[in-house]
């Protein structure tokens, strides 16, 4: 039998399935590892990242020597608990995360709203990207996951307003006034948002 693909939950909560539960311990109390994790899962299919860069964005405090060192015992420990061929390399300088080697919900999110399964990229939104996920002194790693998590929460708005407004037109009142309502909720204090969803409920 073929073993599950390992799948990283980042969406309402920090979670790995398809690891023994020691293994993903090891992982999760590494916050460092999990962050260089992040780095490489939320990156585009295929995209090299520099070791510099991510040195720089999870060991600021460290020299390149130490950094170095630092970012090749986290990347040690990924390969031992998700196997060797996790993580390639380009050189000595970049890494990738090998396609398919670990699911995450946040790539199901984005493909779903790239094909236009705008339902099912909703219910993946179980909350924040990572919520609480802070690096002490890593100023420009917790300033890029600060972007992800706007666009994703921003992404989720757009779909739940587009399915209320398609759901409109399909005179199914109900659900357009739930999605519209979803819409509201996530979008806080937001005033356009909150206007655009006033309007679906009023429909």
């Amino acid at each position: 039998m073929t073993a599950p693909t390992p799948r990283f939950l980042l969406l309402g909560g920090i979670a790995l399935d398809g690891v023994a539960p020691d293994a993903a311990n090891a992982v999760l109390t590494q916050s460092k590892v999990v962050g260089l994790l992040a780095i490489l899962l939320l990156s585009p299919d295929g995209t090299y990242q520099r070791r510099d860069r991510i040195v720089g964005w999870l060991w600021p405090e460290l020299d390149q020597a130490h950094a170095r060192t630092a970012l090749r015992k986290a990347v040690h420990l990924a390969r031992s608990v998700f196997g060797e061929t996790v993580i390639g390399n380009r050189g000595d300088e970049e890494l990738v995360l090998t396609a398919g080697a670990i699911g995450c919900d946040v790539h199901e999110l984005r493909d779903a709203g790239r094909r236009g399964h705008l339902a099912r990229a909703v219910e993946l939104y179980r909350g924040p990207l990572m919520p609480g996920f802070h690096l002490s002194g890593c100023h420009d790693f917790d300033a890029w996951l600060e972007d992800q998590r706007t666009e994703l929460h921003e992404t989720t708005v757009r779909a739940c307003l587009e399915l209320a407004r398609l759901l409109a037109a399909e005179a199914n009142a109900t659900e357009a006034a739930n999605y519209a309502r979803k819409a509201a909720r996530l979008a806080g204090p937001n005033e356009r948002v909150l206007r655009r969803s006033l309007v679906m409920l009023d429909r």
